[in-house]
């Protein structure tokens, strides 16, 4: 009997425990949902514009959406060349040239309009790739830090933006200026001045402008993390934006599609090879070992063979007329010869990313 009663009251006191328990996670449980009750209705709360605020922050894509919306709406109210906002979304200055299939461009002011609203459409592809497609990705392959996945989500965008660019750059440099391929540099200076160009030929240049414009916006912004030799990358930056500008203004775009292609494909390679090393892959060794080949072949033989016909004797100085004539636009002299050298040495660009946040513990 005495076992019975012992019995009975463990029983009890093991049943008023669970109960208590119970009521507990029941408590905790309505007091969760007041909470997130809560919660939602402040958020309902809100002033339309803050949540669009927050909104905008978490998805920054939206950021650079809302002044290219903008500019469409503005066009399609009035879709003709006489439209201010026409030169911003089309390329301008174009004219028909007796004996040729398709018509040319030229250059003016209205073409730093066009790089400007494509710095912002690369703006928004940036963001819009990096946060909503390469994030996911990064965090599928296990990359945990949050560095770690920023840096993945940049490489893989570079893989993407060169590894369309630089068969492009070829595409154009094969079918829009033939007399250069395959980097024949007596081809870049003859029948110099280059004052006008096809649509493809010139859409591709300004593009890539922009790409360049978008990329010291990033950095001006701090939306990367800051290397070691950032001091280097901005120099670096200046000294491309400025080769770009100058090349185009004083005609030297057949050289500079050359080295646009050279910098676009090594990398591309240099880009997938830094990818593959953040999710440890085993393709890691012979991504390296292509990005090495390609880095010596493309930005030291061929920037090298660029460079060496701008010394004297070369073909910068034989081929086509070597003169400085303003009122024919004839560019190429012994001035423009010098800055030229020295801009492209500057931008042959040997620098070593920072990889002490690749290794480790993803």
């Amino acid at each position: 009997m005495p076992t019975s009663t012992s019995s009975f009251a463990g029983e009890s006191k093991h049943g008023g425990t669970r109960q208590r328990r119970q009521v507990a996670a029941t408590d905790k449980a309505e007091s969760f949902s007041e909470k997130a009750n809560l919660k939602r209705s402040k958020h309902k709360n809100r002033p339309l514009w803050k949540r669009l605020a927050r909104f905008s922050l978490k998805h920054r894509w939206t950021i650079p959406l809302v002044p290219l919306i903008a500019f469409i709406l503005a066009y399609l109210l009035n879709p003709t060349e006489s439209n201010i906002v026409h030169p911003f979304l089309f390329l301008s200055y174009k004219f028909e040239q007796p004996g040729s299939q398709s018509p040319l461009y030229g250059k003016g002011l209205w073409d730093i309009a066009f790089v400007l609203l494509y710095t912002i459409v690369l703006s928004f592809t940036r963001e819009l790739i990096m946060q909503e497609f390469l994030r996911p990705l990064s965090i599928h392959y296990g990359i945990k830090s949050k560095a770690k996945q920023l840096r993945y989500m940049e490489q893989m965008y570079t893989v993407i933006y060169f590894g369309l660019m630089g068969p492009l750059g070829l595409y154009v440099m094969r079918h829009s200026v033939p007399e250069v391929w395959y980097f024949n540099t007596p081809g870049m200076y003859a029948s110099f001045p280059h004052r006008s160009h096809d649509a493809m030929f010139k859409f591709y240049y300004l593009f890539q402008a922009a790409y360049w414009a978008q990329q010291a916006l990033v950095m001006i912004l701090g939306l990367e993390k800051p290397r070691k030799d950032f001091k280097e990358l901005v120099v670096h930056h200046v000294v491309t934006l400025a080769l770009i500008g100058l090349s185009y203004r004083f005609h030297f775009t057949y050289m500079g599609i050359a080295v646009y292609v050279t910098h676009d494909v090594s990398d591309f390679f240099l880009a997938v090879g830094k990818s593959l090393q953040y999710t440890d892959s085993s393709f890691v060794p012979p991504a390296f070992a292509v990005c090495v080949s390609s880095w010596i072949y493309l930005r030291h033989y061929i920037n090298l063979c660029i460079l060496t016909s701008l010394l004297p004797g070369g073909a910068f100085q034989t081929v086509g007329p070597y003169e400085l004539n303003w009122e024919t636009q004839q560019y190429k002299c012994w001035i423009s010869q010098i800055i030229t050298f020295a801009l492209l040495a500057v931008a042959k660009d040997d620098r070593s990313e920072d990889e002490e946040d690749v290794t480790g513990e993803n």
